[in-house]
């Protein structure tokens, strides 16, 4: 049966977009402008500026205010995170597991609802968002995920709700509209495989959402996952219009490159992201993705004593094969930065300074975009 398109109110626009949504996209700064063709990389462009869940070290992931802070602090793409209700519709939600980031462990109504699942192999006890349906879910409020770290983003507790996909992209339209200026998505397909085998799979309702909006048939959309399968079924579903890119998540580095995508586990497949994140495996990436992620360890690993080591080869390697390379995640406290970079205010201290050095250091690396929980760091650190 094809899939429609959830049907949601329109909080601000339809004529709007049409006109000044226009104007922002035909204005839009050339490193966001996609290009599609033998070479994705221009050395010269600005690395982008992904916004990890929004501004997450300062208001609650995957909210409003997590997105507008991060559009206002400069960001050239939002992130939403998309998981499914158990009615078919894509919300923005870390994982499936949602007991850490909304308040529903409070909620008697819904204390039956706790359960048990493993999901992509990691155990669970609690709440998910499968089980509920998306107005149940709007009855919920997102509270911060770090509560020890980020108290910040804990003073928000309880003020915002759930959000779809398409609530995000109306919003960012309207926020482009605003500023006169193009501001991408970087949706993450969650758990594809997992979703598939309990009856929800994601990816057809994800194509009908981005072609149903005028927004999202124009303007930049970087589509990533850990799992190879639907990625590569979106390929050939999607094509490659000048909007869209294609991102292999990967895990790499040490131990890690041991890892298999969920989806290969579940095939009973060999691939690792070590052989993912070779020479070869890269150019494997190629044929179906234009950009690859690792994370910061697996880029500039940690020595013995935390600081960082050398570089690892697969910047260079990426580019080699005709990828783009961006990275996830960097944070702003002390306990998530290398120790070159702390200082002595304490682990779960913010240190800003330590911070944007940190990302300068990465982006000599020549990686083309990176994920901040901080935007406006990110910001002073790309330029």
């Amino acid at each position: 049966m094809p899939v429609t398109v959830h049907p949601m109110r329109r909080s601000v626009l339809s004529g709007v977009l049409r006109g000044a949504g226009a104007l922002a996209l035909a204005g839009a700064a050339p490193h966001l402008a996609f290009a599609q063709g033998a070479t994705l990389r221009d050395p010269a462009a600005r690395p982008l500026l992904l916004a990890h869940r929004g501004a997450s070290a300062l208001r609650p992931e995957h909210t409003l205010a997590s997105y507008a802070k991060a559009i206002a602090d400069g960001a050239d793409f939002i992130e939403p995170d998309l998981v499914i209700t158990r009615d078919g519709v894509l919300v923005a939600r870390h994982e499936n597991f949602m007991s850490e980031t909304t308040d529903i462990a409070s909620r008697p109504e819904f204390a039956s609802r706790k359960t048990k699942k493993t999901i992509d192999g990691v155990p669970h006890e609690g709440w998910f968002v499968s089980d509920f349906t998306f107005a149940e879910l709007k009855t919920l409020r997102a509270i911060e995920r770090l509560q020890a770290v980020r108290s910040i983003s804990r003073g928000y507790d309880g003020q915002f709700q759930i959000l779809s996909f398409e609530e995000i992209i109306d919003f960012v339209a309207a926020e482009s509209a605003a500023r006169e200026r193009i501001i991408g998505l970087v949706p993450e397909l969650k758990h594809s495989t997992y979703f598939a085998g309990i009856g929800l799979p994601l990816e057809e309702r994800f194509v009908a959402t981005l072609r149903a909006h005028a927004y999202t048939r124009r303007a930049p959309v970087q589509v990533q996952s850990f799992e190879t399968a639907n990625l590569k079924a979106l390929r050939r579903t999607l094509g490659r219009p000048d909007n869209v890119r294609l991102m292999q998540l990967v895990i790499n580095g040490g131990k890690l490159d041991a890892m298999r995508p969920a989806d290969v586990v579940v095939a009973n497949g060999t691939l690792t992201f070590g052989e993912m994140t070779s020479p070869r495996g890269l150019r494997d990436i190629a044929t179906y993705a234009d950009i690859v992620a690792p994370p910061t360890r697996g880029v500039i690993p940690l020595g013995a004593d935390e600081r960082l080591a050398a570089p690892l080869p697969i910047v260079a390697d990426a580019h080699k094969a005709g990828l783009l390379v961006h990275t996830w995640t960097f944070r702003p406290e002390n306990m998530f930065l290398a120790a070159d970079f702390r200082n002595d205010a304490g682990a779960a201290a913010r240190n800003e300074a330590g911070s944007i050095a940190e990302m300068r250091r990465y982006l000599e690396t020549g990686i083309d975009g990176l994920f901040s929980d901080d935007t406006a760091l990110a910001r002073v650190a790309i330029g």
